[in-house]
């Protein structure tokens, strides 16, 4: 029997199928399409100021705003990622010839340690030193090995590199443009109350934004600092730390530390006390309070989420999906929370007569969780 019922029925299994399909296909272009949105989302208050100047000509706009991502935020990156690409390569060549030795800077710490150090290790069973030498030795063999296999992956995916880019662009160029029409007809289209509609989508792109303003502000200038720093005490390979550090400061915290750290206990063991002490300097009152001052103002106080749920949504994310994790991490632990929120405040709305006053939280006072209160309300 043809029944609305079963038509219903047919479309929504119809409607999930092309949906499902939908994603598996832009699956290969998954990171050009999150950066995308992404860029969109951030550049988009650039390109209604430009609109508004330019008298309403949205395509010359939209290519203007294209235009200046391009300049300050595209062609750094790529200047940044062709000297890295030459300093990788002065590195591994230097680890082969034996130029930089680290079973040897293992050595020379051991060398210095104290003995009640030595003995401590022993006592814990943290096994011969002559045998942590050997692993070190072979370590620092497979880094260079990786290092140089990951070389020779960049340039064998160069294609796909520049179709992704190519691809993001576009995307980006669409997304300026039309983002508040495909963002209309996305809240038409939720099964959705419109309140909670609007503020879902509303903490989506307030998340993006804080995320990658956020993080990437932070990476940038405990990446410089730390890259200066290396370069004034005369570290080797100062570009590839500073590279290093700014992807290890996604992880709040402790993140540049697991690499000045090291080197500090080697300029302190080495007898180099002056450029170890400038390091600890550097390291703890400068690149630490960037960390500590910059995350909460720029990531945690847009998101409204705790420090503890960043940290931990961001490692998440990265675990699961690489270095996109860092925003997808945060901005699904913040959909969790806000779509929570909502449930228990419907839950408060149906039981408002109880004697009990239920306890309130922030997106209690948001405006578009009162709206939803209101109608709701209004319906019973």
């Amino acid at each position: 029997m043809n029944s609305p019922q079963l038509q219903r029925g047919v479309f929504l299994a119809l409607l999930a199928i092309v949906t499902v399909a939908f994603l598996w296909v832009l699956m290969p272009f998954f990171g050009a399409v999150l950066w995308g949105v992404a860029l969109a989302i951030l550049f988009t208050p650039l390109y209604k100021w430009l609109l508004r100047k330019m008298r309403g000509k949205p395509n010359a706009a939209a290519l203007s705003t294209l235009a200046i991502c391009l300049f300050i935020v595209i062609l750094p990156l790529a200047m940044v990622g062709v000297s890295l690409v030459q300093e990788v390569a002065l590195v591994t060549q230097n680890i082969r010839s034996g130029q930089i030795n680290f079973a040897a800077y293992f050595q020379q710490i051991l060398d210095a340690a104290p003995q009640w150090l030595l003995n401590l290790v022993e006592r814990f069973n943290l096994g011969d030193m002559a045998a942590w030498q050997a692993r070190i030795s072979t370590a620092a063999g497979q880094a260079s090995q990786i290092i140089a296999s990951q070389a020779l992956a960049i340039g064998q995916n160069t294609f796909d590199f520049i179709v992704s880019f190519f691809v993001m662009l576009y995307l980006l160029y669409f997304l300026v443009r039309d983002g508040a029409g495909l963002s209309k007809r996305m809240r038409d289209a939720l099964p959705l109350a419109k309140p909670h509609t609007h503020y879902l989508l509303n903490k989506f792109t307030t998340v993006i934004r804080a995320t990658v303003k956020g993080n990437v502000a932070v990476a940038i200038a405990q990446g410089t600092l730390g890259g200066l720093a290396f370069w004034f005490l005369g570290v080797q390979g100062a570009l590839l730390w500073a590279v290093l550090m700014a992807f290890l400061s996604l992880l709040p915290a402790v993140g540049a530390a697991l690499i000045w750290g090291p080197v500090a206990i080697y300029f302190l063991a080495t007898g180099h006390f002056w450029q170890g002490g400038v390091l600890i300097f550097v390291g703890v009152f400068v690149i630490g309070l960037v960390d500590n001052i910059l995350r909460p103002v720029l990531v945690g106080k847009d998101t409204q989420m705790p420090d503890y749920i960043v940290l931990m949504s961001t490692i998440g994310g990265m675990a699961i999906f690489g270095i996109n994790g860092f925003v997808i991490g945060p901005v699904i632990a913040a959909l969790f929370m806000a779509a929570w929120s909502l449930f228990a405040d419907s839950g408060n709305v149906d039981n408002e007569n109880d004697p009990i006053d239920p306890p309130k939280t922030p997106e209690a006072a948001d405006p578009a969780v009162q709206a939803a209160r209101e109608a709701r309300t209004k319906r019973d």
